[in-house]
């Protein structure tokens, strides 16, 4: 077989090689994303209680401060009381009572409302808060067991990187050019066998002219339908 040709089948099965391990990379990054997502969401959870939690308590605040004004109005009504002289000024006086009295009840009634919600969302929120801790733990598990996974990857791939550079400086550099061009598009189906007779990176059969080239395999051969570099595994050329 022509040297180039198996020169560039070595090269193109270590770049299947090194590309081999970008799924596996791929998977262990969408395993710890999947435990980020649901730890955003619990958190996004807890944002949301808290947020609602403090609102009601502000508002509470609100109707407490609003309850100081309308005692300090009805204290103060207790003394105008004594100053009245006309019964137009009683049933206004009177008006005003009921009136602050209705705000009062209403009051009272809107803070143990928000109080009965804000115990609700409290026990709630104990219970993101927990869920939270939780996903975290397992997010510092999962995501020390995935780097020491990333590490080995990283590791076997450099190796790979090593005996590329060393088999890309044994090539011809016309050849490695002709090559890189064809896997810019064709990625790692760059080289692919023939099986018969067909070219195994667009599956059209090759006519008998080119089918005898590539088991003559003196010359670099290209398939004439999709432009991609052939040859005959060891196997077939056996058989």
């Amino acid at each position: 077989m022509n040297k180039h040709l198996n020169e560039l089948i070595e090269l193109a099965k270590n770049d299947q090689a090194i590309d081999s391990y970008n799924p596996q990379l791929e998977a262990a990054d969408k395993k710890v994303a999947r435990v980020q997502k649901k730890i955003d969401a619990a958190q996004g959870e807890l944002d949301e209680l808290t947020t609602a939690i403090a609102d009601n308590e502000e508002k509470v605040k609100g109707f407490e401060e609003q309850l100081t004004l309308l005692n300090e109005q009805l204290t103060s009504n207790a003394k105008k009381l004594k100053e009245i002289s006309t019964e137009k000024e009683m049933k206004a006086l009177s008006l005003e009572e009921d009136i602050a009295k209705e705000k009062m009840t209403f009051a009272n009634e809107e803070i143990a409302r928000l109080q009965g919600i804000n115990e609700t969302k409290t026990a709630l929120l104990d219970e993101a808060t927990e869920k939270v801790n939780t996903l975290t733990v397992d997010f510092d598990a999962i995501n020390k067991e995935v780097s020491a996974e990333k590490a080995e990857i990283e590791k076997s791939k450099g190796e790979l990187f090593v005996k590329r550079e060393e088999l890309s400086r044994n090539i011809e550099q016309k050849v490695l050019s002709f090559y890189e061009k064809i896997r810019i598009w064709a990625g790692n189906t760059a080289v692919v066998p023939v099986k018969k007779q067909a070219c195994y990176g667009c599956y059209m059969k090759l006519n008998d002219k080119t089918y005898s080239e590539v088991i003559k395999g003196d010359e670099i051969v290209n398939c004439p339908h999709c432009g991609r570099i052939l040859y005959i595994e060891s196997v077939t050329e056996e058989a």
